[in-house]
């Protein structure tokens, strides 16, 4: 015999986890060639360690995301296509994934990756 029960109680869910799925979202964006941190992770990056949620600063409050991203933008891809892409792709996947709601995705771009 099965019951129906009723569980309750909070999920709560890490900023950084937030701050990692807005970076693997970001870094799928054709033209982004990298998410770009502070001099820290860039450290850490140099050991082989990845760090999904370099080049992302989050503000929740309240159950809503604003999102500073900063990316490395491939030469030659068209910046304001790119950085439209990754404010959608940032803002979906973050909602669909944690049912927050993102009121802004502010994307930084800091450096132009010439490929050879």
């Amino acid at each position: 015999m099965s019951e129906n029960v009723d569980f309750k109680g909070d999920v709560k869910i890490s900023d950084s986890v937030v701050a990692s799925i807005a970076g693997l979202a970001a870094s799928e964006i054709p033209g982004v060639d990298s998410l770009s941190g502070n001099l820290t992770n860039e450290i850490v990056a140099k050991f082989g360690i990845r760090n999904n949620s370099k080049g992302v600063k989050l503000e929740i409050d309240n159950g809503s995301v604003v999102a500073d991203i900063f990316v490395n933008v491939i030469y030659g891809y068209a910046i304001p296509e790119v950085s439209a892409k990754v404010q959608e792709k940032v803002k979906q996947a973050i909602e669909s994934m944690t049912g927050l709601s993102v009121i802004g995705v502010n994307v930084r771009v800091v450096g132009i990756t010439v490929k050879v």
